[in-house]
């Protein structure tokens, strides 16, 4: 979804800053703050070595459900999810970033406290919270998926770009509504819009695969 700047900061970020978010004087100095586990959802990756929990693997049945509940296409909604994956989704790195960068988006589906609450009102999950999101990955599938069908009611009727109507949507998920409305007039994406939607186009029969299996 829209993101102002930032994302491929995960990329580069030193450990040590991620570790002193982490960390906080908690009676003995050093003492590693004691983070309350999830109370729902699936556990955060432990050092033991197990699968990754928050793999957009790991959610078919959830995309399933969410976009028929949403009236979206769900291979568009598994790529998203893969195209998003490239970014940590540990509940409590998540809150660590959030603290340092508050603007930052939560859950598996990168998802922003406006576009959140924007989306959330009159739908199912309208009494739930953006906080959530990071203990919460069905709940991130989906708003996202909502959020793709409120996207795809704001796309114009007489589209002159030759981006197909995926391609518009997903555009509309990384830059928001009003640029996606541009592209579909045929604006050129930038080089951030661009690269997010070959990287789409890359994941679509990864996503076609894991919602056959």
């Amino acid at each position: 979804m829209k993101r102002k700047s930032g994302k491929l900061i995960w990329l580069v970020l030193p450990l040590a800053v991620v570790a002193a978010l982490l960390t906080v004087k908690h009676g003995d100095p050093g003492k590693p703050y004691a983070v309350e586990k999830p109370k729902s959802g699936p556990a955060s990756p432990g050092a033991d070595g197990q699968a990754d929990k928050r793999s957009p693997d790991h959610y078919t049945a959830e995309v399933r459900k969410y976009a028929r509940e949403a009236h979206v296409d769900p291979t568009l909604l598994m790529a998203i999810l893969y195209n998003e994956s490239d970014k940590p989704h540990d509940p409590e790195l998540e809150r660590a970033w959030q603290r340092f960068k508050p603007d930052a988006a939560f859950g598996i589906a990168n998802m922003h406290k406006a576009a959140f609450d924007e989306t959330k009102d009159g739908r199912p999950f309208e009494d739930r919270r953006w906080e959530d999101l990071p203990d919460d990955p069905a709940l991130a599938v989906r708003a996202a998926a909502w959020y793709l069908h409120d996207l795809a009611r704001q796309l114009p009727s007489d589209r002159t770009s030759d981006f197909s109507r995926s391609d518009l949507l997903a555009l509309g998920y990384v830059a928001g509504a009003g640029n996606m409305r541009l592209f579909a007039k045929g604006t050129k994406p930038g080089d951030t819009a661009a690269s997010y939607l070959r990287r789409l186009h890359g994941n679509w029969s990864k996503a076609q695969k894991a919602l056959e299996a």
